[in-house]
């Protein structure tokens, strides 16, 4: 997922992302351009994921 993919669509994927994890925060999902690794690092913590798994999840709500 490169920068200007998860830029322009963060707004709806972080909805989807708090449909699919009721635990996830706004905080947990804070995007800063230039920081996605942070958020990653975050998603991965809360969901018990990798960093891959993140980005395949985040891919797929994206195509929902």
């Amino acid at each position: 997922m490169d920068r200007l993919e998860l830029k322009g669509s963060w707004n709806e994927l972080k909805g989807k992302a708090k449909q699919a994890h009721g635990d996830l925060t706004d905080d947990d999902l804070e995007y800063q351009e230039g920081k996605e690794d942070e958020l990653f690092g975050r998603l991965q913590t809360k969901l018990g994921k990798t960093r891959d798994e993140v980005i395949d999840w985040l891919r797929g709500l994206g195509k929902k």
